[in-house]
């Protein structure tokens, strides 16, 4: 049964309802595809929302907590380690594989959060119109796993938050293949992301972010942006590869997250 004739029987059978349902099922087909939706939510703006709304949890978990308003500026450790900050001793010691993930979605105050969005909303959108939804999945959770990796290798007992890592994959991804196409738009736009690349590390340096992260993330960027095809050919033809890592992308995040509630209730249990 496809949309028009489930809002049909819904009742739904206004000019306005059925015109809607066309619109959101041929979105969903493109999306599927693995192409980008000409209109609606794109998955920059939805990443946007869940970090929006995982902030919100850490307010609510921290007032359940006793500690007030003190988590929107300054959570502590012990808060964003429940909230699935990546701490690698759990990782490995108690097998909580989700932090890689989970931890993208995790901010250290309503500031962190802010200045990641704001550059989730201004870079996001333009690398999405470029590679498509899909990719744009995929080259966001591999981010996020090369910097969490990274960490891992710099300061593995340090508890990390933030979705910069994966931010950082986008820049790093756009400065390269901007690079590669080379016409003048392009290079403009290159210059761009390396000026949000200069100012977020140097912004890192001064507020003592993590900077590990942002390299191991810019890295997996670039390396994407390397291997993706550059013709429309050769891109085309990658598509139904890009489906399933699309897919399996969103399973992760989605995934991590679930996980992160899960272990909510188990600590309130064995507490």
């Amino acid at each position: 049964m496809n949309l028009t004739e489930l809002f049909r029987r819904l009742g739904l059978n206004t000019p306005r309802w059925q015109w809607r349902a066309t619109r959101w099922e041929r979105a969903m087909h493109r999306f599927l595809r693995g192409e980008l939706p000409a209109s609606g939510i794109r998955v920059s703006r939805a990443l946007i929302g869940a970090n929006i709304v995982f902030f919100v949890l850490m307010l609510l978990q921290g007032l359940l907590a006793g500690l007030g308003l003190r988590p929107l500026f300054s959570p502590d450790g012990y808060l964003l380690i429940h909230m699935g900050a990546q701490y690698w001793p759990l990782v490995l010691a108690e097998n909580e594989w989700w932090r890689c993930l989970s931890y993208a979605f995790v901010h250290g105050g309503v500031l962190h959060l802010a200045f990641n969005m704001v550059v989730l909303y201004q870079v996001g959108p333009l690398v999405e119109s470029e590679i498509g939804p899909m990719r744009f999945l995929t080259l966001y959770t591999l981010a996020a796993l090369t910097g969490s990796l990274a960490d891992y290798f710099w300061h593995p007992m340090a508890p990390v938050v933030g979705s910069s890592s994966a931010l950082f994959g986008l820049i790093g991804f756009a400065v390269i293949h901007y690079h590669r196409l080379g016409d003048n738009l392009s290079l403009q736009r290159r210059n761009f992301m390396l000026q949000w690349a200069v100012f977020a590390f140097v912004f890192g340096l001064l507020v003592g972010a993590d900077n590990a992260g942002h390299l191991g993330g810019a890295a997996g960027g670039v390396l994407f942006g390397l291997l993706l095809p550059k013709s429309w050919q050769l891109r085309k033809a990658t598509d139904k590869v890009f489906r399933l890592l699309g897919g399996l992308s969103l399973l992760l995040l989605a995934g991590s997250l679930l996980l992160t509630a899960a272990s909510w209730f188990i600590d309130r249990g064995a507490a």
